[in-house]
């Protein structure tokens, strides 16, 4: 696949045959690294006005001074864990959770777990690539590749594990002795924190569980190799989470951001830092749609890096996607959001893909008075 930097249609270049000898490969972006590359391919360069600004970064409103919250479950005092959850859930949007239950081992063992299968060679990963929903676990790069942007230098393992889990045979070998439990596990802590925010809107402990915010889970295992050229590109670009609630175990390498408030009309990004057996907590779109926007589901982003591969598995909680029929409405009025199904969302998440556009979230669609246009 060539190297070259010209845009689409310039010098000769073909975006689309460049995405699909790419997909051809059946390698990933992990392929890309084990032959050489040396050049980051055109087809995962980002716009410049996306990318991080890397010098300079305060004065010109890159990175802002705050912190993501770190909420301690095992306070004995509920109603303080109730005000720091709504603090959370209402600015920033992510929290990290700490002696969460979670036993330590089985983070760290997932995350190993994801390494392997993905620093195994190419042809023991072959079997498992797959583009589309048809399959409970599939193994790709970017599942937008063909429409977003740009691509990003990321590859992913994703597992459809809740309210089915797959059969044992149906997980790469690598991961099969884990996921399923970690799966598991992060729905646990889900429901935990639903209650919690169940109370923080004033509602009865069970009422978000009880709506079935956290009946499917959906586990994308992260794999973002060493990039030869990060100034270029993206581990992932700015989205929000087509979920109600999302766990994240990250390793120690960094380079998730949270776009945040920072005061006086600026806005910038906000590394959430690794801690040790902590867990990252984060809303979801349909989150923020049900608390009729109390809740934000905040942007992120992850960056791309030269020297060390980042792992990072995710588990995205919300409907049971295959037999959900339920309307999900705003809790509150006046109502932002008019009512929508599971389905409903997901048909434009996808359509839309994590296109990483400034003043687009994936929720403006189902406001029920729509935003101004931008001024050109």
């Amino acid at each position: 696949m060539s190297a070259t930097r010209a845009g689409g249609g310039v010098g000769g270049y073909d975006r689309q045959r460049e995405l699909q000898a790419f997909v051809d490969t059946k390698a990933g972006v992990k392929g890309l690294v084990d032959a050489g590359v040396t050049a980051v391919p055109a087809i995962f360069h980002h716009a410049p006005d996306s990318l991080p600004v890397l010098q300079q970064a305060a004065a010109d409103g890159d990175t802002v001074a705050a912190t993501i919250p770190v909420i301690d479950l095992s306070c004995a005092r509920r109603e303080e864990v109730v005000r720091a959850v709504k603090a959370a859930a209402e600015t920033v949007g992510f929290f990290l959770v700490v002696n969460h239950g979670v036993p330590g081992g089985l983070l760290a063992e997932t995350l190993a777990a994801v390494r392997r299968f993905n620093e195994a060679p190419a042809e023991a990963k072959r079997p498992y690539y797959f583009r589309g929903n048809a399959r409970k676990v599939t193994f790709n790069s970017n599942f937008d590749l063909f429409q977003a942007p740009a691509a990003n230098w990321r590859d992913t393992l994703f597992c459809d594990v809740a309210p089915e889990p797959p059969r044992p045979e149906e997980l790469p070998e690598p991961v099969r002795h884990v996921m399923v439990e970690f799966s598991g596990a992060a729905r646990e802590l889900a429901e935990r924190l639903l209650e919690l925010l169940s109370e923080a809107l004033g509602l009865a402990r069970d009422h978000l569980r009880e709506m079935g915010c956290a009946e499917g889970v959906g586990v994308a295992s992260n794999y973002y190799p060493p990039c030869p050229e990060p100034h270029l590109t993206l581990g992932t670009s700015r989205h929000t989470d087509a979920s109600f609630l999302t766990v994240l175990v990250q390793d120690g390498m960094g380079g998730l951001q949270v776009l945040v408030d920072g005061g006086g009309g600026r806005r910038g990004w906000l590394d959430v830092p690794p801690m040790p057996g902590a867990l990252v907590i984060n809303i979801g779109d349909l989150l923020q749609l049900v608390s009729n926007g109390k809740f934000r589901s905040v942007e992120h982003r992850v960056l791309a890096n030269k020297s060390t591969a980042r792992v990072s598995v995710a588990a995205f909680c919300s409907a049971d996607v295959i037999r959900s029929t339920r309307v999900y409405g705003p809790i509150g009025d006046p109502p932002l959001y008019r009512s929508i199904t599971i389905h409903e969302y997901l048909a434009h998440f996808l359509k839309k893909g994590l296109d990483g556009q400034l003043g687009r979230h994936t929720l403006d669609r189902f406001l029920l008075r729509q935003p101004a246009p931008a001024a050109t």
